[in-house]
């Protein structure tokens, strides 16, 4: 009896933790939420009020019919698609090779691309900055693209190579007895097959580069340029803040990454925890 009574009490004891984790993550963005539906003036009410007292659509508003502000979330979206889509793109081919094939200075390759991972990326504004500007793609969509490329193919060569690693290679050694290359495996066996890996790597690199600020704020100039990041910093004025559209932003600027982790939940924590195993 007072067996299941500890465990009882052990149950409610983990239960109360978890509801008190729960409202400690939460009720941040729960009050981000509320802040977004109300008036400037009344975010700063006291006592402090989690139900908007005039609910008010009045920061949405001004996000969408500011042609500015939606030009941010039109960059976001397309700067950091083009970058999961490449990515995942050279990530496939440098991962199946460093997974299946021999060639000199393989394991060389394997130190330096792990070695980039451990390089803090402001280290590196100033050069990325000169380069840049020496290669003429200051405020440009590329500029930014491949500058976020190189911090995030590192990470996902090396979770492709391990995905790829837990592959049999009796799949290749089939294609080929059928009479297909190695192209063929990796395209129409392999990269099927390694779906969960795709998506958590495709989710890790969009993050990535959805919330990217600094490089953003460096590599850009004009507003037709900035990224949803800059755009909630910009709405820091010199003599007042707009924070309820300071919050209405970052809640619009949340949905893309939440609706990835609802729709893809299941591939994600699959491709994450893929080799954890070893057979």
């Amino acid at each position: 009896m007072d067996r299941k009574l500890r465990r009882l009490l052990g149950k409610i004891a983990v239960l109360i933790a978890l509801v008190i984790g729960a409202l400690f993550a939460g009720l941040p963005v729960l009050w981000m939420l509320s802040s977004s539906f109300k008036l400037n003036t009344d975010i700063f009410a006291y006592p402090p009020q989690l139900i908007p007292p005039n609910p008010t659509l009045e920061a949405y508003t001004a996000i969408f019919t500011d042609p500015v502000k939606v030009r941010f979330f039109l960059n976001s979206y397309f700067i950091s698609l083009s970058v999961t889509v490449l990515t995942l793109l050279v990530a496939v081919l440098a991962a199946y090779a460093l997974s299946r094939f021999e060639f000199p200075f393989k394991r060389v390759l394997n130190v330096v691309i792990i070695s980039v991972q451990a390089v803090p990326p402001i280290t590196l504004l100033i050069p990325y900055f000169g380069l840049i500007m020496f290669l003429g793609l200051y405020n440009t969509y590329p500029g930014l693209i491949l500058t976020y490329m190189v911090f995030t193919l590192p990470y996902a060569i090396i979770m492709m190579t391990g995905y790829f690693n837990t592959l049999p290679r009796e799949l290749d050694e089939a294609v080929k007895v059928d009479g297909g290359s190695s192209w063929t495996a990796l395209w129409r066996v392999l990269v099927p097959i390694s779906v969960p890996g795709l998506v958590s790597v495709g989710i890790y690199t969009f993050m990535i580069a959805w919330n990217e600020y600094l490089f953003a704020l460096t590599l850009t100039k004009t507003p037709e340029m900035r990224t949803v990041p800059i755009g909630i910093q910009l709405l820091m004025g010199q003599h007042s803040y707009e924070w309820n559209q300071m919050m209405s932003m970052s809640i619009l600027g949340c949905i893309p990454i939440l609706l990835l982790f609802l729709f893809f939940q299941r591939y994600f924590i699959g491709g994450m925890t893929a080799g954890a195993v070893k057979n």
